[in-house]
């Protein structure tokens, strides 16, 4: 199976704002692959002769960065599909515009970071639940310690065939 790629980079810079922006993503694949249901095979047993041949198409797909994806063989039209939105990160990367700007000034603190950082608070950066180890284990059952390992088995079995005749 025969592949050939195309990429592209986009690349931008604004120098009065000190930003920069630069994306790479791989754009266009083109493979050659078997055309299903489009074989030929004969044979010929007096001549001891066999003839084989399989069609073959080309597979396009297009990717781009706007989640958009278009794929289909080539000569016969691409399908475009739209891909789910996912957020790389789990909450909206923001800056603020002016870093001695007043408070009336300044852009608010999203929602979700905002109700982050009340749950932060509110537990005073401990867990309400916490035990001790040593409290924890004096609610655990005590060990007993097996002397051999067929003791064991003898009682359980012993156990199970008398319940068996209580019925």
């Amino acid at each position: 199976m025969a592949a050939s790629e195309l990429s592209c980079q986009l690349s931008e810079e604004n120098c009065e704002r000190r930003e920069a922006f630069w994306a790479e993503w791989k754009d266009l694949t083109l493979s050659t692959r078997p055309e299903e249901g489009c074989s030929l095979h004969e044979e010929d047993a007096q001549r001891h002769e066999t003839y084989h041949r399989q069609g073959q198409c080309q597979a396009l797909v297009q990717r781009s960065p706007w989640l958009v994806m278009r794929m289909g063989i080539l000569g016969r039209g691409l399908q475009e599909y739209q891909l789910p939105y996912q957020r790389v990160l789990p909450l909206p990367i923001f800056t603020p515009a002016k870093v001695g700007a007043t408070k009336e000034e300044r852009e608010e603190t999203p929602i979700q970071l905002q109700e982050l950082l009340a749950l932060e608070t509110a537990l005073g950066g401990q867990c309400v639940d916490r035990q001790d180890v040593a409290e924890i284990t004096k609610q655990l059952p005590p060990v007993v310690p097996v002397s051999k390992p067929g003791t064991l088995r003898r009682s359980l079995s012993r156990s199970m065939s008398q319940e068996a005749q209580r019925g």
